[in-house]
């Protein structure tokens, strides 16, 4: 699957591939949209710091949304402060993905210093 990242203080996206579920978005549970979450992260430190090793990933302090594609769909869309994230379109009901999204936050434990977050 693609992200596009864009970071601030860039007027640029990249888009990256990253790997998710191996689950079609239909069939996602919560693991499946906690792996997809911490690619997305992942995918923008990665543009941020290019052939550096890989941190630890934290879901916690991040914004997000899941909104329609206009060709069918829904699109995740997160931001923190290094910048935004866009994946998908995935065939998943909208409010089903909120929900999954919202409980993995939820039980997400706090970040250490070094992570991505």
């Amino acid at each position: 699957m693609t992200v596009d990242v864009w970071l601030r203080g860039t007027d640029f996206a990249t888009t990256a591939t990253i790997e998710g579920s191996a689950h079609p978005p239909a069939a996602w549970t919560d693991d499946d949209v906690r792996l997809v979450l911490e690619a997305m992260l992942r995918a923008m430190d990665r543009v941020r710091r290019p052939g550096e090793t890989d941190r630890e990933i934290s879901l916690r302090g991040l914004s997000w949304i899941v909104n329609p594609y206009e060709e069918g769909g829904v699109v995740i869309a997160i931001e923190i402060t290094m910048g935004a994230a866009v994946a998908g379109p995935f065939a998943i009901d909208k409010a089903a993905l909120e929900a999954m999204i919202a409980r993995v936050l939820s039980r997400a434990p706090a970040p250490s210093s070094s992570t991505v977050h």
